[in-house]
């Protein structure tokens, strides 16, 4: 298959070099200084808990030409990004289009692109880009699939990924997926504003990390309450005891150690737009739903001057 990832940021770094080293004919789309530095030194890739840096020889492109054939194209771009990417997408002749990251507006995303086989997915990988590498932590596990009623997907999927390392969790409901994703991140999002960045700076402040449970747990209820899916499964129970235990673990965690900058705030600081935009979004979602969130609009409000 041949394979194009549309954009060069840390997520599709991290995606192509990982096709690119499993023996996947891939290409990667960058611009500027950045597809210049690819183009001459290869793609590097420094993982955070290892000394070693990855160098990988990949093909480069800066444009996607209307007539240039691939089997199916990622497009790893900011959430503010992917319209200005529609036009281009329609005039090329590949089908299967595959975004990936954050989205709470999938649908009109997928109509905007009539006669593609529109997918959406999730890769756990963060980290942040320097002048000549990457430097990441790549969990190397992605969330794929297409939206809700579309055909499956499951037999396209299974052979972009066939032989990589890459653990595949195939999702028929990315619409639902997603939608939880934006509510119990942009809480989180919220804590990286809060502090400027600094996470560590909420160490051993469980009333602030309990706080932004509640609103996670009102951004699931608003779903929920509109008819969609809470997913993954393993959050259903959002509600519990149980739930609010490991979310409140995970939370800790990122506050007392390096992961909570490669994470979280290096995106977040780094995101600014991407970030008011998903907040904006997600909250015209829980209004037209007639939903209540008032524990997220205090912890947005003492975000103070970053949410646009």
């Amino acid at each position: 298959m041949k394979i194009l990832v549309y954009g060069a940021g840390v997520l599709g770094c991290n995606l192509a070099r990982n096709l690119f080293r499993a023996g996947k004919d891939v290409t990667l789309l960058a611009r500027g200084n950045w597809a210049a530095e690819i183009k001459q030194n290869g793609l590097r890739v420094k993982d955070k808990f290892s000394p070693r840096t990855s160098v990988s020889r990949i093909p480069v492109v800066t444009k996607l030409a209307p007539d240039a054939q691939y089997d199916v194209i990622f497009v790893v771009l900011r959430y503010t990004q992917l319209d200005s990417a529609l036009d281009t997408l329609r005039e090329n002749q590949t089908k299967n289009i595959v975004f990936v990251g954050n989205n709470v507006r999938p649908r009109a995303l997928a109509a905007a692109l009539p006669g593609k086989n529109v997918l959406f997915a999730f890769a756990l990988s963060a980290g942040h880009r320097e002048s000549d590498r990457v430097v990441s932590i790549d969990l190397k596990k992605i969330t794929v699939g297409q939206l809700s009623g579309a055909a499956s997907n499951a037999g396209l999927i299974g052979e972009i990924f066939r032989g990589t390392k890459y653990k595949v969790v195939y999702e028929p409901n990315m619409e639902d997926y997603l939608l939880c994703h934006a509510a119990f991140v942009m809480p989180a999002v919220f804590a990286c504003y809060k502090t400027d960045g600094n996470l560590k700076k909420l160490r051993g402040n469980t009333t602030y990390l309990n706080r932004l449970i509640d609103a996670n747990i009102e951004g699931y209820r608003a779903i929920k309450n509109a008819g969609h899916e809470i997913l993954p499964k393993a959050d259903a129970d959002f509600e519990s005891k149980k739930y609010r235990k490991t979310c409140l673990h995970f939370f800790k965690l990122m506050c007392a150690t390096s992961l909570g900058k490669l994470c979280a705030s290096d995106h977040a600081m780094n995101a600014i737009d991407e970030m008011s935009a998903l907040n904006r979004d997600i909250k015209r979602f829980f209004d037209e739903n007639g939903a209540a969130y008032p524990v997220w609009q205090e912890l947005e409000a003492e975000a103070g001057r970053y949410l646009q």
